[in-house]
């Protein structure tokens, strides 16, 4: 009789339409994850066992967050009077509630399929940071996809909705069903105890369970994903990973960073100020560009055939060309980070994007003491992902299109405003390649002028979706990647040959590298062969070109240039002067937000925020990872001792400079 009794309320009763709305939206949930299963099948470690313990997981976050969506209409449901079910009001509420709930859910589920096409993932830590630029994501989606079609396509899913509600007295059953209070607890009382057991038990990172990152990302609700990397944008180091003290951290660490032109200014144990030695210093200018998504994978000189990138090919035979190179990290904000402050990627956000980092030991700090007038150059509003603050407070003058927040007052620099009338292509990014190469030109030309030795750091933005760029310029369309890498190669090749006519040029070097790859997508929590950039320092005065095959790290790109230019200058950066490394010390950093790495030889030391260690052999030429059971302590140590000092320096102000 109570089953009979709950079949009625549930099914056809005051709770029907609750139930409906959730089964729908674990029906929908079950179709994202079977089409993301398919979608990414090359990436994915065929095991059955773990693909459906992932699908179970993904269900209990699917239902986690139906319920959650649901639960204000619950409460609404169950709290409700008798004597008001059926009411105007009733109706009113539930009409409206209805509408707003199918827009968030079918709109939450529709955004995760270009976020999985770009990302690879569910939504994560980047969903957040975009959630705060909204004209330039909004104006993205614009560009990249039919923006009207969308809305239509959202209009017309909560159309069909109503209309099958109402067809099959969903609606009716809702109003019509006037249950006591004591039914209703019946039923709302189990899925509200269901619902609070789960906010305390589930986790996000309880889909990790895999070395594949196609099985964990399915385990996983885009939701549930969104709200915890909100609540977890930052992660504390010696809460979340695994460490050592300090004092044995930095003893393993200073004999690591010390390269062999290299002595420490004391014996104090945490400070890894050291003086670099270097004879017939030169004082070139310095242009830094880098290059927005360009994959190693883009260029001839690792097997690409399709002849995107004839200007920076070019290059490399007239260069110091680094062939064997990986990026920190995923995002545009890494390769600043690891280019300026030239520090591994620190769990969580990058230092970029965080609050108090201001005068840190940077690039800049040494420039300074050769006297150089340090600018960042940006085609957007260099207020996304805080760009201004962070190289304003290392002292940049800053360069951009200046629509967007003021720096702090407490913030001593310039800012140049990049007029209407000196745009010619402009996108939801920022403006074209060859407009912001125009603007590294007009400065240098001021700066030659003034007598004054320049750096300027130039963030290039046409290799990024919607892909636009000038019509006319090369062979192939708007709107595709190759495009956009072809057209960023035909602005470089164009730069440089203007550059060249410049009285300044013959005294200018340039590094030009990727701020990261295009993608990171792959079968490993961590994909090496999606780190893998190029970087080529051009025009040095009397050095010939050559190859460096060695193993590099893109923090190391700044001091190995200072090395070219035989500086003598104090120390406080992680990288190091590849041709000062002894042979055999090598390594390179690699991280993905929650996943650290360190890449040394053929071996792939990972730490995680679950304070696992886990060590790889890499093979091949994907740098495919196979886990060994083996464990080499000596570079584990290495590792946590590389990323907590880092973590403990800047959280703790080490890293100001003095």
């Amino acid at each position: 009789m109570l089953s009979k009794i709950k079949e009625n309320i549930i099914f056809k009763g005051r709770f029907s339409l609750f139930f409906t709305i959730l089964s729908t939206y674990l029906v929908f949930c079950f179709a994202i994850r079977i089409v993301f299963l398919v979608w990414s099948f090359n990436d994915l470690e065929f095991d059955i066992i773990k693909i459906l313990r992932a699908f179970f997981t993904g269900f209990l976050f699917d239902l986690f967050s139906g319920l959650s969506f649901l639960a204000i209409y619950l409460l609404y449901i169950f709290l409700l009077p008798k004597r008001w079910i059926g009411s105007l009001f009733d109706k009113g509420f539930t009409y409206f509630y209805t509408a707003i709930i199918l827009l968030i859910i079918y709109f939450s589920l529709l955004a995760e399929i270009p976020f999985w096409d770009e990302f690879g993932v569910r939504f994560n830590f980047i969903a957040v940071d975009y959630l705060i630029y909204t004209y330039e994501v909004v104006e993205n989606i614009n560009q990249s996809y039919p923006l009207p079609l969308i809305i239509g396509v959202l209009i017309g899913l909560i159309v069909i909705s109503f209309l099958g509600l109402i067809k099959f007295k969903i609606f009716k059953n809702t109003f019509s069903d006037k249950s006591s209070f004591g039914k209703r607890f019946k039923i709302a009382f189990p899925i509200i105890v269901l619902l609070s057991i789960f906010s305390f038990i589930l986790k996000n990172k309880q889909a990790d369970f895999s070395n594949n990152l196609v099985i964990n990302e399915l385990g996983k609700n885009g939701t549930f994903s969104f709200i915890s990397a909100y609540h977890s944008n930052e992660l504390d180091y010696e809460t979340f990973y695994p460490k050592m003290t300090d004092k044995e951290a930095y003893s393993v660490l200073k004999p690591n960073l010390l390269q062999e032109n290299q002595k420490y200014t004391n014996t104090i144990p945490d400070d890894i100020s050291r003086l670099t030695s270097g004879k017939n210093e030169q004082k070139p200018n310095i242009i830094l560009v880098a290059i927005e998504s360009f994959s190693a994978d883009f260029l001839k000189a690792f097997g690409n055939t399709e002849n995107l990138t004839p200007n920076y090919d070019k290059l490399t035979q007239e260069s110091i060309f680094f062939t064997n190179l990986y990026a920190t990290g995923t995002r545009t904000v890494r390769g600043m980070e690891a280019l300026t402050l030239s520090v591994p990627p620190t769990p969580g956000n990058s230092i970029v994007r965080r609050p108090d980092n201001e005068n840190l030991f940077s690039i800049a700090t040494i420039l300074r003491q050769k006297n150089y007038h340090p600018y960042f150059i940006y085609g957007g509003d260099g207020y996304f992902d805080n760009m201004n603050t962070f190289f304003g407070g290392q002292g940049f003058d800053i360069v951009d299109r200046d629509r967007g927040n003021p720096l702090s007052d407490q913030i001593k620099t310039k800012r140049f405003p990049i007029k209407d009338s000196e745009v010619s292509f402009e996108n939801a990014w920022g403006i074209c390649d060859e407009d912001i190469y125009r603007q590294s030109l007009k400065f240098a030309d001021q700066n030659y002028q003034q007598k004054q030795p320049f750096f300027q750091f130039v963030m290039t933005t046409s290799n990024h979706k919607p892909y636009t760029f000038p019509n006319g310029k090369i062979d192939l369309p708007q709107g595709e990647r190759n495009g956009a890498v072809k057209y960023t190669d035909y602005a470089l090749g164009k730069f440089i040959a203007q550059a060249k006519t410049k009285p300044w040029f013959k005294n200018t070097v340039f590094l030009i590298v990727a701020d990261h790859c295009a993608s990171s997508a792959g079968k490993w929590e961590i994909n090496i062969a999606k780190h893998h950039i190029p970087a080529i320092i051009y025009n040095v005065k009397n050095q010939t070109p050559q190859k460096i095959d060695r193993l590099v790290s893109q923090i190391d790109l700044m001091p190995t240039l200072f090395g070219y230019l035989n500086w003598n200058y104090k120390t406080s950066l992680y990288g190091k002067d590849i041709n000062q490394t002894k042979p055999g010390s090598e390594r390179a950093f690699i991280g993905n937000y929650r996943t650290l790495g360190l890449l040394r030889n053929n071996l792939f030391t990972q730490i995680d925020d679950r304070k696992r260690v886990k060590q790889f052999t890499v093979s091949g030429t994907d740098r495919s990872l196979s886990e060994v059971n083996f464990k080499n302590e000596d570079l584990i140590k290495e590792t946590i001792s590389y990323y907590q000092t880092a973590s403990e320096r800047f959280k703790n102000g080490k890293m100001k400079s003095k």
